[in-house]
């Protein structure tokens, strides 16, 4: 289609329909994702838009063995518990205070999950063994990691976040699933060292790919959106 073709009413839903279904899922089945696929979903994502074209985005893309030895790595420092306190995430993800509604949405969030996984509120064990699972990239037979240079600034980093959002877009639309997780971002020394990372690469976070497992019941839990009205603020003079 040409960049100045307006889009028939398929193409918009199909469109519509890839942002729409897109869910961090935290279940995947073990079958291979095909390498051509994997590249055509990298290719897409690509032609996120950038300032001044500057593109900062690095992909390290993991499966089979590779991508055993660094979930390997990363859940026993996880477990123990001399060895997770050693390890901190570098950059801040989430506010240091947190006020409604934010703090709000993300309690219910997990709380859902919990509920679906029938882990109660007292349950830190197995509270624990669920984030865990992040880890081990939820089983899924691809792991991606995201790297960017120290010398860019905040404005790559929004760049980067459109980037991402394009990969699991055109992974929806060719029938994956996808999860982001900024749990990595615990052991990036770990990550830096498995991935053999130059000291100029900065761990961003790390993302399963893969083929949902519909008999999950993790995989049954879909977040709220907040309706238009309640974020939109239109301005007509």
């Amino acid at each position: 289609m040409s960049r100045f073709q307006t889009p028939t009413p398929e193409q918009t839903a199909a469109v519509d329909a890839a942002i729409k279904t897109r869910h961090s899922l935290r279940a995947f089945l073990p079958t291979p994702v095909p390498r051509r696929t994997i590249e055509d979903i990298l290719e897409v994502a690509s032609w996120a838009p950038s300032g001044t074209n500057t593109q900062p985005w690095q992909v390290h893309v993991l499966t089979g063995a590779a991508l055993k030895r660094l979930a390997d790595r990363i859940q026993a420092a996880y477990l123990d518990p001399d060895q997770n306190a050693a390890h901190r995430e570098e950059y801040a993800y989430y506010p240091t205070e947190w006020r409604s509604p934010y703090i709000d949405r993300r309690r219910k969030v997990g709380w859902d999950l919990y509920g679906l996984l029938g882990i109660a509120k007292s349950d830190k064990a197995r509270m624990q063994h669920q984030h865990g699972r992040n880890f081990v990239f939820f089983d899924a037979p691809v792991g991606l990691m995201f790297t960017i240079d120290r010398v860019m600034e905040q404005g790559s980093w929004l760049d980067y976040g459109m980037f991402l959002q394009n990969i699991m877009v055109a992974a929806r639309a060719r029938g994956l699933h996808t999860c982001p997780q900024a749990a990595f971002t615990q052991f990036h020394r770990l990550i830096a060292e498995e991935l053999q990372l130059g000291e100029e690469q900065m761990v961003v976070c790390g993302m399963s790919m893969g083929y949902a497992d519909p008999d999950a019941v993790e995989n049954s839990l879909v977040t709220e959106r907040v309706p238009v009205a309640e974020f939109a603020h239109f301005i007509d003079n």
